[in-house]
């Protein structure tokens, strides 16, 4: 009865060895490392003169990257990047200076945002009275 236990175990190694990477079941290489422990946070900023963005063209665009690091070509990104975070990605939030007195000329000026906030697909867009309105809300955020 020995014996037979011995052949049983070893032609049921030997069948798993041989058959094993016939059923697909092979050993996995390790998983691929995420490239990044953040989630995205890469916008894309623009400024125009008009009513709205279909009826404006950009005069200025700028990039913000806000992880892992405050980068890209915006010209204050870690404080605008400081400040997006504070209101979680939303625009509608930023904190409005105080400090700041602007004219009641209408001269609109439109700010639109495309891109990823912490992974999330961002589309925004804002018409302000002018130029002096459009710096004092978000003090970095839209001031480029």
């Amino acid at each position: 009865m020995r014996n037979t236990a011995r052949w049983a175990a070893t032609l049921g190694l030997t069948a798993a060895t041989i058959c094993g990477p016939l059923t697909g079941a092979t050993l996995a290489a390790p998983a691929a490392a995420p490239a990044s422990l953040y989630a995205p946070s890469a916008l894309v900023l623009t400024t125009g003169h008009g009513e709205s963005a279909a009826l404006t063209t950009p005069e200025r665009a700028v990039t913000l990257s806000c992880a892992p690091t405050a980068s890209g070509t915006h010209p204050a990104p870690a404080q605008a990047c400081a400040e997006l975070r504070l209101a979680d990605g939303d625009f509608n939030a930023l904190d409005v200076r105080d400090d700041v007195m602007c004219t009641k000329e209408y001269n609109p000026v439109v700010v639109t945002v495309d891109g990823v906030w912490r992974g999330q697909r961002v589309s925004y867009e804002r018409t302000f009275a002018n130029e002096c309105v459009k710096t004092s809300f978000g003090v970095s955020v839209f001031a480029f």
